[in-house]
């Protein structure tokens, strides 16, 4: 009965989309296509398996939900668990201090291939790909500046270890068939007023380029920005401002990730600006409630915004998707499963825009017709497609997934 309702309304909704020039089965196949890159770290509170230890370095999770997970096997059963709750393909987003370390410590220069070979494979046999981060906080010689410090020894031992993590991913590349996205992201700055800013700026920079240097063809590197840090609020190396124009000249994949910007920023704005200049994009999808507090991804105007401008400008293709928040003060299974459904559900919404009818009022300056359609188009049955888009794929439909949850607490989290 719940699927003949669901075809139901589908049936009903394609009409109405194709009345506007919208194939819903289309922008079905499309999604569908579009991989969501699970961050990990929200199994274990960005934890990770090196150290044991809180996080530090401008970062901070805050709660105490319990049924975090503590071992490799436990983050690897939770996100098997997520994936049956989610339509589609979906990739897994692994940071550095989450490697097989087998209880040794290995220190972040001497990190290798080795450490990471058990996540391909249990990555491969679970239909998985997997991207990759460089982990610069949280370390005794994180300090105030990594990449972009003036000591040379502090510096030279972070360039050693983003360049083992770009081999690290290269490796992962080369395994699965498909190029690792490998995020470069330092936390660097101050915490009040700053007069060598452009001494860092230019310090970063040469890592940077001497970091990238070695040909690594089964990988992509991507550098992030940040806003600021806790404890760092007054002055980041790696700006904004700083990687748009490193990105520009270097040709290098810039990482946008919106939980850096206030709410009332328009995130969306940088996308067709960045897009022609550089050659690709990598999506940190997020939430800012107060600058980067990386709340659960819903879908609220920010990302529909962001996914909506990838989509006019055709670069669903260049662009990768991934998830970076951590909420430790709900169910970690239920935040990841809301979150990655809200940026689906963004995407969706974007690909079924009428927009060759919105670009034909814009091209004949017909500027009351655009904005009326933008506006009816809000209620169009956009519910119904999503609703048949899960059902297709074998998922739980609607509200569906939270009692599966609730289940998979009951049996499996609450016991740890």
């Amino acid at each position: 009965m719940r699927d003949e309702l669901i075809l139901k309304a589908y049936e009903i909704a394609r009409e109405r989309y194709a009345q506007l020039g919208v194939d819903t089965d289309k922008a079905i196949a499309q999604l569908e296509q579009v991989p969501i890159s699970l961050h990990c770290w929200q199994t274990d509170d960005v934890v990770g398996f090196e150290r044991g230890e809180a996080l530090s370095g401008g970062i901070q999770t805050t709660g105490n939900y319990p049924g975090r997970a503590r071992t490799i096997d436990e983050v690897r059963q939770d996100i098997e668990k997520v994936q049956t709750l989610l339509a589609g393909n979906h990739r897994l987003n692994l940071h550095e201090i989450y490697g097989d370390f087998k209880g040794k410590l290995v220190d972040r220069d001497e990190v290798g291939v080795e450490h990471f070979q058990s996540w391909i494979d249990w990555a491969k046999e679970h239909n998985l790909k997997l991207d990759f981060n460089s982990t610069s906080f949280s370390h005794p010689k994180s300090g105030n500046l990594t990449l972009a410090n003036p000591n040379k020894e502090i510096r030279d031992f972070w360039i050693e270890h983003t360049k083992r993590c770009r081999r690290i991913a290269n490796a992962m590349g080369e395994a699965q068939g498909d190029p690792c996205i490998m995020n470069i992201w330092v936390h660097d700055g101050s915490k009040d007023l700053t007069v060598e800013r452009m001494r860092y700026r230019q310090i970063l920079a040469d890592s940077l380029d001497e970091i990238l240097a070695e040909n690594l063809p089964h990988m992509k590197s991507c550098v992030e920005a940040k806003l600021f840090g806790i404890g760092l609020e007054s002055y980041t190396v790696g700006s904004h401002d700083f990687f748009a124009g490193y990105c520009a000249s270097r040709k290098v994949i810039y990482t946008l990730d919106t939980g850096h910007y206030e709410q009332s920023e328009n995130v969306s704005d940088i996308i067709p600006s960045l897009l022609l200049f550089v050659p690709e994009l990598m999506l940190h999808v997020s939430r800012p409630v107060r600058w980067d507090s990386d709340h659960v991804t819903i879908m609220n105007d920010q990302t529909l915004d962001l996914f909506k401008e990838i989509v006019r400008a055709d670069a669903l293709d260049r662009a990768h998707v991934g998830l970076d928040y951590f909420d430790a003060s709900i169910n970690r299974i239920g935040a990841y499963v809301i979150g990655t459904r809200a940026t689906q559900k963004c995407i969706l919404q974007a690909l079924l825009e009428p927009l060759p009818k919105l670009r034909a009022y814009e091209d004949a300056d017909k500027g009351f017709q655009r904005l009326a359609l933008l506006e009816e188009a809000k209620s169009l049955p956009f519910g119904a497609v999503f609703d048949y888009f899960n059902m297709k794929n074998n998922v739980p439909v609607g509200e569906e997934f939270i009692g599966e949850i609730e289940q998979y607490e009951r049996d499996i989290t609450s016991k740890r």
